[in-house]
């Protein structure tokens, strides 16, 4: 079959999916052991006819797919798929560029280029940053802190990329009590482990507290590294960025660097209203956030920026006798993440920031948090509905009180499991601070005002059924 054909009939295929997701069920609709049935079996003898196995691939995944992309998924902070850079997508795997080298794809090597500057002056970071494309923020976070790491030992004379890290000047990590697991992930791998850090205490939205931290760096001595937050998770609180610099800053002699994971808050810095969320986030060493999240590009596109070049290329790059590598004049994408054959991310990124514009990008993050604060007024109108969090960005966190005395916790786990097999939308269930809630993430460029009204009201239906 020739590429026309099949091509056409997946694009066909395709359609039929993105037409139907506006009034899809948003879960599955389908069982592990179904899924198991329609896609499982012996590998076959002998090979299948293309169109085939694609029509098969279709029908059979179709019952096991959730609507992520579309306009009522708000679990995890995923975000949609803007039109261009799905199309983006599309030519990205047919251009099947090894997005490594400047020679396997001068293209993509420039088109990185051009979006690195984009993204630096949309995330209000300084232009002379370096800039990677990751599979996501838990890549974007290990990379920054590998470059973090490289940065603290090399002022204390140690080449941590050469001699590893036995014998080195210990790093002192300090972290807030709401870090994101994937920070934690990150210092895992890099050899600074998960129950090494200090914890800095954190106030009823998750904000570090600034004199908690002061404290807590008082009296110390040798290389440090500070982890900082644009919006929790759970609340969408930010840690007051502006402070925090100051504090690690004071550590000059100490050599402190500030990392900051803003995985989805860090786009704040793109809407004037938003942007005092994130003042100061500029004066930090790395940051780390996600365009598959806000920028509503397809899975996987992860961003790293780190303000200074050097640690952060030595904490990357190889080399090899067979390698063509630049001098300079150009991009090797491989300087700046940790993969070195992988997927050219940077076409997608470019077609959204192309297709969108300032203003377009502004605007999706201003509206997202504006549905927010929807989906709150109208949940909390409900007699024994509490919204936990201040809605300051695109999360709303919802616990359930029964009507007499009972147990919360155990309703709204209830009313979570209610709304997520009604289908009308999906959403997840988090532990905040002790107590069970329900997590409302916005992050959708598709979703609409009556996309709110109608989740809110499946929501309220569930809760009303659970009682």
């Amino acid at each position: 079959m020739s590429h026309d054909d099949l091509l056409k009939r997946t694009t066909d295929l395709a359609l039929e999916f993105l037409d139907g997701l506006p009034e899809r069920r948003v879960r599955q609709t389908a069982s592990v052991a179904e899924l198991r049935a329609a896609l499982g079996g012996p590998l076959p003898e002998q090979g299948t006819d293309a169109r085939e196995v694609i029509e098969h691939l279709a029908r059979a995944a179709d019952p096991g797919l959730v609507g992520t992309a579309g306009p009522r998924y708000f679990g995890f902070v995923i975000g949609g798929h803007v039109p261009a850079s799905l199309a983006a997508d599309w030519l990205t795997s047919a251009w099947d560029q090894n997005a490594g080298l400047y020679v396997t794809s001068p293209a993509n090597s420039v088109v990185e280029e051009v979006a690195a500057g984009w993204l630096l002056e949309i995330l209000g970071l300084p232009a002379s940053a370096s800039l990677g494309f990751t599979t996501g923020c838990s890549m974007a976070n290990f990379t920054a802190l590998a470059a973090a790491r490289h940065a603290v030992l090399a002022r204390q004379g140690w080449d941590v990329e050469k001699a590893g890290l036995f014998g080195a000047p210990p790093i002192e990590v300090v972290i807030g009590n709401e870090a994101h697991a994937t920070i934690l992930t990150a210092l895992q791998m890099l050899g600074l482990g998960r129950e090494r850090v200090k914890r800095v205490a954190v106030d009823g939205q998750g904000r570090m507290v600034p004199e908690a931290l002061r404290e807590m760096l008082a009296g110390g001595s040798g290389p440090l590294i500070v982890c900082a937050q644009a919006g929790n998770v759970d609340t969408g609180a930010f840690d007051p960025l502006e402070e925090i610099v100051a504090i690690v800053r004071e550590t000059r002699e100490r050599g402190g660097w500030l990392h900051v994971d803003g995985a989805f808050g860090l786009w704040a810095a793109a809407v004037p209203s938003l942007a005092h969320l994130v003042r100061g986030a500029a004066g930090a060493d790395s940051w780390a956030t996600d365009a598959h999240k806000w920028l509503n590009v397809p899975y996987d596109s992860g961003i790293v920026a780190v303000a200074h070049p050097e640690p952060h290329r030595a904490a990357m790059t190889i080399s090899a006798a067979y390698l063509v590598q630049t001098e300079g004049h150009e991009r090797d994408p491989f300087d700046w993440v940790p993969e070195f054959s992988r997927r050219a991310r940077g076409f997608t990124v470019w077609a959204a920031l192309k297709s969108l514009g300032r203003a377009g990008v502004a605007g999706m993050v201003e509206r997202c948090c504006a549905l927010a604060r929807r989906f709150a007024e109208r949940l909390r109108e409900e007699p024994g509905v509490e919204i936990l969090n201040e809605v300051v960005l695109n999360q709303v966190l919802v616990r359930f009180q029964p009507p007499r005395s009972g147990d919360a916790d155990a309703l709204t786990r209830d009313v979570i499991a209610r709304v997520q097999a009604d289908g009308t939308c999906w959403l997840g269930g988090t532990t905040w601070q002790g107590k069970a809630a329900m997590r409302i993430s916005v992050s959708g460029w598709a979703t609409t005002e009556a996309d709110v009204d109608a989740s809110a009201a499946a929501i309220l239906r569930s809760f009303r059924a659970a009682c």
